[in-house]
């Protein structure tokens, strides 16, 4: 059976079960879950997978985690598509994980059907889901399980405004910055206290009179967390929360030495003491720069351009926003793309318009689309030796460079 006759099977396999994946999406998206909270769309997600005749480890390795497997023959690669199911505090699921969890079981069924067609044992599909995205770090600990050690190719899709192949993702560390002062009556005797609030102050202004000597590439964002109870009391305690992000962990790093001596600095001009803490303990444990597989990109854009796809050109795919994901860690670790898909919305993603655009039916139809070109790059590489040959080495050579 010919290469086209699979991908055939595949699409004719996502497109018979449109109504069943319709209904998974919109139980995800009615039922938002926080970080590693995500128990009803773990049900929902390996209850379907199971239906549809995969191996389904629950809880794997976390509580609301998973693992699904197909297998056609017991050697061969094995191929992973992922699905992430965390929503946002307050907006819901204004990053579309309803959506990528759909596309990834989407995909799975599609690569199935054609694997079960074929004549050859082409090898395993492997569904994962990974919890907590959206500052949980749900993949990272998954890859320290060893869950990625056994994966050949791992790829996952994400809904947004525009269609683009090539996805610029970058590192990603959060500092919490905490100053201390000593209250004092801020009118009858403000000179026996240490203002704690104006530290903070003068910390975003230090980062602000900074941005004009960051690099075009580098982010840094933050808010005042705690400035004071009372407005005639000399606040003895403050704390800023930022988001830092660069192109790469060495960037990251001189980034982060720089926000340093701006938040060092205001504690000495206030007289505050200062106490910065990290999401991680060590930089190579933050959330990583996504490193794009071209011959897998160049295979999906393909894929998905016979479905009707038309992707941005290459250099305005280059300049677009960027943002951050523990798909990054991933493709450290294996061959690895996160295509970007439009829905029709003109709204950006984090915002209650896109988690409003998340749950139509425009949605879930480019969401299938997505899937099928995910599961026809899947089946180019499960039948062509060559292909996944090109791919690991260009893995290869790019992580060792």
């Amino acid at each position: 059976m010919s290469i086209e006759e699979l991908k055939k099977i595949a699409i004719q396999a996502i497109d018979d079960k449109d109504r069943q994946l319709f209904d998974v999406n919109q139980q995800i998206h009615k039922n938002p879950e926080l970080c590693f909270e995500e128990f009803k769309a773990h049900d929902v997600l390996t209850n379907f997978l199971e239906k549809e005749g995969f191996q389904v480890d629950r809880g794997y390795f976390m509580p609301t985690a998973f693992r699904a497997v197909f297998s056609r023959g017991k050697k061969g690669p094995k191929m992973c598509v992922l699905c992430e199911y965390d929503a946002l505090p307050e907006i819901g699921h204004a990053c579309g994980h309803n959506l990528i969890a759909e596309a990834g079981i989407a995909a799975a069924i599609g690569i199935k059907a054609a694997m079960e067609s074929s004549q050859n044992d082409l090898g395993h599909i492997v569904v994962y889901g990974t919890p907590a995205e959206e500052g949980g770090g749900g993949k990272i600990k998954m890859i320290k399980e060893g869950c990625f050690d056994d994966i050949d190719v791992a790829m996952m899709v994400h809904p947004c405004p525009f269609d683009a192949g090539f996805v610029s993702i970058l590192s990603l560390m959060e500092m919490t910055v905490t100053y201390e002062g000593k209250n004092a009556h801020a009118s009858g005797y403000p000179w026996e206290g240490v203002n704690a609030l104006d530290a903070a102050v003068q910390a975003y202004v230090n980062i602000s009179t900074l941005r004009q000597q960051f690099k075009p590439s580098w982010r840094v964002h933050g808010v005042i967390s705690n400035g004071g109870v009372k407005s005639n009391i000399i606040p003895s305690k403050s704390q800023l929360i930022y988001y830092i992000r660069a192109p790469s962990a060495t960037e990251l790093k001189l980034l982060k030495g720089k926000c340093e001596n701006c938040f060092h600095s205001a504690a000495q001009a206030t007289g505050c003491k200062v106490k910065i803490e990290y999401d991680v303990e060590n930089i190579e444990d933050c959330y990583a720069a996504l490193k794009n597989n071209v011959h897998l990109v160049h295979l999906y854009k393909k894929n998905a351009t016979s479905l009707g796809i038309k992707f941005l050109p290459l250099d305005e795919e280059a300049n677009l926003p960027s943002g951050s994901t523990d798909m990054g860690n991933v493709s450290w670790e294996v061959p690895s793309i996160h295509p970007l898909y439009k829905i029709d919305t003109e709204a950006a993603n984090h915002t209650p318009e896109f988690t409003n655009a998340t749950c139509t039916e425009q949605a879930h139809q480019q969401t299938l689309i997505a899937a099928k070109s995910m599961a026809m790059t899947t089946l180019d590489a499960l039948t062509n030796a060559d292909i996944l040959r090109q791919i690991k080495e260009e893995f290869s050579k790019s992580v060792n460079h």
